[in-house]
C-alpha cells in the first residue's frame, strides 16, 4: 500500500511525477541543434563560427515559432530585461566598436534561443538523450581541436570567411581574430612566451571558460545512460581532454572547474549519492594522473613569473571601476582603448563582470547575475545523477564571472545545459526510467 504523499506548503509548486508521460505534441527537430552545435567544426574551418552564430540562432528561432506556443522557463524575464538594457546601451555606442556591440548583442539573443528550444524539445517529448548529442558533439570538436593545438601549437590558416569580408572590415582587430585560424594562443611580449591551448575559440580564456562548463555535461551524460556509442566516446574524451586544458595555464578554468566539483560533491554527500561521489573521485584521479605527464604547476608558476597578466588585470579593474561611476546606468555600449593605460587590452575586460558593468551599466549586471542566481536556486531542486551535474553550470557561470568574460558561444553552451536541466525539473521528459528518481 502507497503512503500519502504530504500536501505541499500553500504557494509552492505541485510535486511533479517522474512517471508521468510527458506532452503529447509533435517535438520539435533536433536538426537545428545539429546545425549549430554539431556541425561547429565546419563553420570553424570556414572561418564563420563566431560570425555565422546568431544567423544559426535565428534558424532555431524560425523553427520554435512555427511549431506554436513556446513556454519560458525559469529567469526568462531577467534575461529579457538584460537584452533590453543591452539594447538600450547602443544610444552610449560611440563611434567604435560597433562590429563587437553588434556581435556581443548577437550572442546573448542567441543564447536565450538556444535555452527556450531546449527546454520547450525536452518538455514536448523529444528524447532527453537526442537533445544531448548536439552538445555532445561541439564537445568532442573542442577536444579535437585542442589536441590540434598541443600537435601543432603554431599553426596559423586564412579561411574563406576572412578572404571574403571586405578588407576594411577582416582588417579590425576583434573580426581578424574571429575570423583567422589559430590552434593557439601566445603573449609575443611575454620573457618566456607559451602557446596556450585555443582552438576552435579566438582566446585561449574562452577554451578555459567552455571546458569548465561543459566538464559537468559530459558528467551529466555519462551518468545518465549506461550504454551506447556517445557515452563510450565521452568516456574516453574526458582524460585526453585534460592535457589541452592544462596547457591552457588558465588559473580560472582551474577555480571554475573546482568550484563546480565542489558543489556537486556536497550535494552528493548530504544525499549520499555514491555514484556522483564516484564520479567526482575519478575526473581528481586522472586530474592527478595527467600531471604526471604535464607539469601544469611548474608552468603556471612560470608563467607569473614572466608575465604581467596579474598586475594589468588589476589595473584594467580600477581603471574600470572609475569609469563606470561616470556611466552607471547604461555603460559605454562597449569596451574601449584609453589612453590612461599601458596594457593591450580595452577598459571592459578580463572578466563579465567587467564587461557587461562597463558596457551595459550596473542595471544589467545585476539582471545577469541575478538569473543565474534564480536559475541555481531552482535546479538545486534535481535529483536524479545528471541533474545534479547539469545544476553546477550556472555556478560554475558565476564563479568565472570575475576573471572571464563568456558573451561568446559558450554563453549558448551553458544555456544549452540549463535548458536541458531545467526541462527535467519543471515535470518528466523523454529520458530513461533507470534514472528517475522522486523526490
Amino acid at each position: 500500500m502507497t503512503a500519502p504523499r504530504p500536501t505541499p506548503p500553500i504557494g509552492a509548486r505541485p510535486p511533479v511525477d517522474p512517471d508521468a508521460e510527458p506532452s503529447s505534441r509533435p517535438g520539435l527537430p533536433v536538426w537545428p541543434l545539429y546545425l549549430m552545435f554539431g556541425l561547429a567544426l565546419v563553420w570553424w574551418l570556414l572561418g564563420g563560427l563566431y560570425l555565422l552564430w546568431a544567423p544559426l540562432a535565428v534558424v532555431l528561432a524560425a523553427v520554435l515559432l512555427v511549431h506554436g506556443r513556446v513556454r519560458l522557463p525559469t529567469g526568462s524575464a531577467l534575461w529579457m530585461l538584460l537584452v533590453a538594457l543591452i539594447a538600450l546601451s547602443f544610444l552610449r555606442l560611440g563611434g567604435n566598436g560597433l562590429v563587437g556591440y553588434v556581435l556581443r548583442f548577437g550572442f546573448v539573443v542567441a543564447a536565450f534561443v538556444v535555452y527556450l528550444y531546449v527546454y520547450n524539445a525536452a518538455r514536448n517529448g523529444v528524447s532527453w538523450q537526442a537533445l544531448f548529442h548536439p552538445l555532445c558533439l561541439f564537445w568532442l570538436t573542442v577536444v579535437a581541436l585542442g589536441w590540434l593545438a598541443v600537435i601543432a601549437p603554431k599553426l596559423s590558416l586564412t579561411t574563406p570567411v576572412e578572404m571574403l569580408l571586405p578588407r576594411s572590415i577582416s582588417a579590425e582587430r576583434m573580426v581578424q581574430a574571429l575570423t583567422h585560424l589559430k590552434a593557439t594562443e601566445h603573449n609575443p611580449l611575454s620573457r618566456n612566451p607559451y602557446y596556450r591551448t585555443a582552438a576552435p575559440y579566438p582566446y585561449t580564456n574562452n577554451w578555459g571558460t567552455g571546458f569548465a562548463v561543459m566538464v559537468p555535461c559530459v558528467l551529466a551524460y555519462i551518468t545518465s545512460f549506461r550504454r551506447g556509442l556517445m557515452r563510450t566516446a565521452l568516456m574516453v574524451s574526458l582524460p585526453l581532454a585534460l592535457v589541452p586544458a592544462f596547457l591552457t595555464l588558465n588559473r580560472g578554468m582551474f577555480v571554475g572547474v573546482g568550484i563546480g566539483l565542489c558543489y556537486v560533491g556536497v550535494r552528493a554527500l548530504l544525499r549520499g549519492d555514491v555514484r556522483i561521489i564516484a564520479s567526482i573521485a575519478g575526473v581528481a584521479v586522472l586530474a592527478v594522473l595527467v600531471t604526471f605527464f604535464v607539469p601544469v604547476g611548474d608552468l603556471i608558476s612560470n608563467r607569473v613569473e614572466n608575465t604581467d597578466s596579474t598586475t594589468d588585470r588589476l589595473d584594467i579593474y580600477r581603471r574600470t571601476l572609475v569609469a563606470v561611476a561616470e556611466s552607471p546606468l547604461l555603460g559605454y555600449g562597449a569596451p574601449q582603448f584609453v589612453d590612461t593605460i599601458k596594457v593591450a587590452e580595452p577598459l571592459g575586460t578580463q572578466g563579465q563582470i567587467w564587461l557587461i558593468m562597463y558596457s551595459h551599466g550596473i542595471p544589467a549586471l545585476l539582471a545577469l547575475v541575478l538569473f543565474f542566481l534564480v536559475v541555481a536556486r531552482r535546479l538545486a531542486t534535481a535529483v536524479s545523477p545528471g541533474g545534479v551535474w547539469l545544476s553546477a553550470v550556472p555556478v560554475v557561470a558565476l564563479g568565472v564571472t570575475p576573471f572571464y568574460g563568456y558573451t561568446d558561444i559558450n554563453l549558448s553552451v551553458m544555456f544549452f545545459a540549463i535548458g536541458l536541466a531545467m526541462a527535467a525539473v519543471d515535470g518528466p521528459v523523454n529520458r530513461p526510467r533507470l534514472w528517475s528518481t522522486r523526490t
